[in-house]
């Protein structure tokens, strides 16, 4: 198939990441992929190192005026989507959703080309609870609702997620809920657990480990209140691989508690560097987690057979089972989190269980990159199916 790929991002994170290996994936299936994207440094498509200067344009402008320039870039993204198509001729758009971005379903109703919408997050919630608020809320609604009725499937990355497609009014036979997944090939050569200890110069120590960019929510505190107390094996150590607005805070933390030989933190990690980090865990750490996300963290873990400890939310729960992946503890429950790093920590032969179980659980699921494509494509091409039908 020939698919017309359009995105709103330029931030080098994991949405990068998620547009990066789904493109890759589709094209390794043999399909051709033109991108529509903002343009950074020259190059279609190229995910942006920086995207300063749209928080800073976004600090000065009055809120309702900046989302108002969000919804006039639909037209802008629209004439370079036509623009795209007339050259390239698709089968298909996909588009990755953002906020007041309509430009998809611009083009699918003035092309006349099927559209697949995959949805991330809710964003008119996450930006009124996380993100200083919206200022025109009734069009941010209608906005998001208007793009997620008009594709022809919307692929949300959970079933929690879906619900709030759903609660929009989209018919249930056009939501396809595809989770986030992994690429084999950046984890076949992962090193084995005591070389990528070796290598880490953490030789002899019960590594507790996290992933990606660490914030306030997630709970990486709890964690080392519960290394300073008894229940904690003196070996334990902490490995928080990435960086985040809290480090400073966390590492103050575990200065006062006496624990800084046993807390490290990476910095920013390559994403390529990031498998050999992960090989070293045994024990994988998601102390906390959105309620409607899909983490690409949770996968890579499951990638590597680690033993994992979540929450118990219904989100986590489509992937995780506890007791075969992953400990789980309630969510809210007082000592809840600790108490799962306690037993975890105590028995090396639930750890060894638990890996297993987190080993079979990508091919049981299907949670791979690949997998995600075949997907698209048989929902793109079943939505060219059901149009040649109706055109006839």
């Amino acid at each position: 198939m020939r698919i017309l790929y359009h995105h709103r991002t330029a931030s080098k994170d994991g949405q990068a990441v998620h547009i990066e290996e789904m493109i890759e994936a589709l094209r390794g299936l043999g399909h051709e992929v033109r991108i529509v994207a903002p343009a950074v440094g020259g190059d279609e498509g190229r995910m942006g190192d920086d995207v300063g200067w749209v928080h800073r344009l976004k600090a000065v402008l009055p809120r309702a005026l900046y989302e108002l320039m969000e919804l006039g870039y639909s037209v802008v993204a629209y004439r370079k989507l036509v623009a795209a198509a007339r050259e390239f001729r698709p089968d298909v758009i996909y588009e990755r959703y953002n906020l007041f971005l309509l430009a998809g379903l611009m083009a699918k109703r003035k092309l006349g080309l099927p559209l697949l919408l995959e949805v991330n997050a809710p964003l008119v919630y996450e930006r009124e609870q996380h993100s200083g608020g919206l200022s025109l809320k009734r069009l941010a609604r209608w906005a998001e609702g208007t793009a997620w009725r008009g594709a022809d499937a919307v692929l949300p990355v959970t079933a929690v997620l879906a619900g709030h497609v759903k609660a929009y009014g989209v018919p249930a036979e056009r939501i396809h809920v595809v989770p986030n997944g992994i690429n084999r090939a950046h984890f076949d050569e992962a090193p084995a657990r005591d070389e990528a200890k070796r290598r880490l110069n953490l030789q002899g120590r019960l590594v507790l480990g996290f992933t990606g960019f660490v914030r306030e929510w997630h709970g990486v505190d709890r964690i080392i209140d519960w290394m300073a107390t008894p229940d904690a094996p003196p070996e334990s150590h902490l490995l928080m691989v990435g960086d985040g607005p809290v480090r400073g805070a966390l590492e103050a933390q575990a200065a006062r508690l006496g624990l800084s030989s046993r807390v490290t933190f990476t910095g920013v990690v390559h994403r390529d560097a990031v498998p050999a980090h992960v090989a070293a865990f045994d024990i994988a750490l998601q102390p906390a987690v959105t309620s409607y996300a899909s983490p690409l963290k949770l996968m890579e873990y499951l990638a590597l057979g680690k033993a994992v400890v979540a929450p118990a939310t219904p989100n986590l729960m489509e992937v995780l089972t506890h007791e075969l992946n992953a400990l789980l503890f309630e969510e809210r429950g007082a000592g809840a989190l600790e108490a799962a790093l306690t037993r975890v920590c105590r028995d090396a032969a639930l750890r060894e269980r638990l890996g297993e179980g987190s080993a079979h659980t990508i091919e049981r699921l299907q949670l791979t990159w690949v997998g995600n494509a075949r997907r698209a494509v048989a929902l793109a091409q079943a939505a060219r199916t059901a149009q040649g039908r109706a055109v006839a």
